[in-house]
């Protein structure tokens, strides 16, 4: 009896757990038996055809090559390759002395006719996986227009079956959206970042702790703020998914990844590490520890700009709040005070956010016209489009935090409250609530030789001429979640505020 090798595929490991393994080989099997034939090794694998490089099959082919074995047998022509590469080799079998046999077809691969036949089967096969793939990418790219990611669900979502939007996992999803935030604040980089994230239960889908690669797609990937995109084609699509992760928020751990907001963490992790800026050459304030206490100093090379102790700069924020404090009676006047023209500001900050949103669907409309007449090229389209897209997300998610108007009297009372306790609030807060405060009350914070100086907010130098805020309307540049650590703090202090 010729001795042979028997090779069985499947393309996928849930096909593996079927009956197509056990199928083939029993076919494969009686058609030795009824030749005279037997099957000294079986080569099993549970992989695709379509693309070459295949571990089993290449390792029987080569020891086929050796002379290990005299003959192989196989399913149908289809089991043993899907690309014309693959056919190529094994082909080419018969030419080196080694027998071909399909079981399921009178195949001579002594002869011409024989060989033509079989190959004609490998086109054939070759073919229909090129329609399968067209087909394919034809159906997710449907798909996603549609809004719904086609592929897996990313960590903090899970899926609901075809068809349908992924859903925030009650479990994960509050876990990264604290990872954005806690990285947001830099006072955390990836590795204390993956440690603290395990230490709440964030786990991989083995139920180990996240890798450094992970984390990373993770904070990059703009599916958390309302997004799908696609790597490959580098488009980037609108999802129907519920967003777990503010815009703002994204848009600054992007802006600290790409380096551009400073450090992201220092072996110390000092307090107001990125913070202040250097008021005469614009460099940032490095710091520190000299002989237990923190300095920040100019990082250019004979900058007049002084340098700080951490002290003097805490010193310097508290005093700035007190200033920025709203007296009891101010804050009375605010919260009873009843402007008419209150529901008219919201309207119009309504309707001015409504124009800019269509502002930025035309010019989406006008970068896709641009691409289609060859002005723009493939590239500069992906970047401008997915530029064009944050905004536009940027002030869907504004429009969305404008209040009603049942809301504005108790966003008034409260924020007119919290402007009574500044510094207590300060006061209070933990390290990573202290830098939130810092950078919600002042957007610019720089140190001249020896002195700080703030830029304060809006909301911040109109509540101090008009106690009224605004006449009720919510300001634009004060964090919602800002707001609400405001708030937190105000009826649950911290027992770790001393900094």
């Amino acid at each position: 009896m010729k001795p042979c090798f028997g090779y069985i595929r499947v393309s996928t490991q849930k096909q593996g757990e079927g009956v197509s393994l056990d199928a083939q080989k029993d076919a494969i099997t009686v058609f030795a038996s009824r030749n005279d034939l037997t099957v000294t090794k079986w080569f099993e694998e549970k992989e695709t055809a379509a693309k070459s490089g295949r571990p089993v099959f290449t390792a029987m082919l080569k020891q086929l090559k050796q002379g290990k074995a005299q003959g192989v047998i196989i399913h149908k022509i289809d089991r043993s390759a899907r690309n014309l590469r693959d056919w190529a080799m094994f082909s080419e079998l018969p030419d080196a002395g080694v027998s071909v046999y399909v079981a399921t077809e009178s195949l001579d691969f002594n002869s011409r006719g024989g060989r033509l036949t079989a190959d004609i089967q490998a086109v054939i096969a070759a073919d229909y996986i090129r329609n399968l793939r067209e087909e394919c990418i034809k159906g997710m790219n449907g798909r996603l227009q549609q809004g719904l990611f086609p592929w897996g669900a990313p960590p903090g979502y899970l899926n609901q079956g075809g068809g349908k939007p992924k859903i925030p996992c009650p479990k994960t999803a509050p876990l990264i959206k604290l990872a954005f935030e806690l990285y947001a604040s830099r006072q955390y980089s990836y590795e204390t970042l993956l440690d603290e994230l395990h230490r709440r239960g964030l786990r991989n889908t083995r139920g180990g702790k996240l890798t450094l690669c992970g984390l990373g797609n993770i904070l990059q990937n703009p599916f958390y703020i309302g997004f799908m995109h696609v790597k490959s084609s580098g488009k980037t699509y609108q999802g129907v998914h519920e967003p777990i992760v503010p815009v703002a928020v994204w848009k600054r751990v992007q802006a600290i990844r790409s380096e551009r907001s400073g450090p992201k963490s220092t072996r110390h992790n000092h307090l107001f590490m990125g913070l202040f800026r250097c008021g005469l050459c614009d460099k940032p304030m490095v710091p520190e520890r000299q002989k237990g206490h923190v300095y920040y100093r100019c990082n250019r090379s004979g900058c007049a700009t002084k340098t700080l102790r951490e002290e003097l700069l805490d010193d310097a924020i508290r005093q700035e709040l007190c200033t920025l404090e709203l007296s009891a009676t101010a804050a009375a006047r605010a919260q009873n005070t009843d402007k008419p023209d209150a529901l008219i500001d919201l309207e119009e900050q309504r309707s001015a956010l409504d124009l800019q949103i269509k502002d930025q669907e035309c010019r989406l409309e006008r970068l896709e016209d641009l691409l289609i007449d060859g002005t723009l090229d493939r590239h500069r389209f992906t970047r401008k489009q997915g530029d064009i897209q944050l905004r536009l997300a940027e002030l869907q998610d504004e429009m969305l935090k404008l209040p009603d108007v049942d809301a504005l009297a108790e966003y008034q009372e409260q924020l007119a409250e919290l402007r009574k306790n500044l510094v207590y609030l300060y006061d209070m807060a933990n390290r990573a609530e202290k830098r939130m405060i810092v950078e919600n009350v002042w957007p610019n914070r720089t140190v001249s030789r020896n002195e700080v100086a703030f830029e304060p907010y809006s909301w911040v130098t109109r509540g101090k001429s008009d106690p009224t805020l605004l006449g009720g309307t919510q300001e634009r540049d004060v964090d919602r979640t800002f707001i609400d650590l405001l708030d937190k703090l105000r009826t649950e202090p911290q027992s770790d505020g001393a900094a």
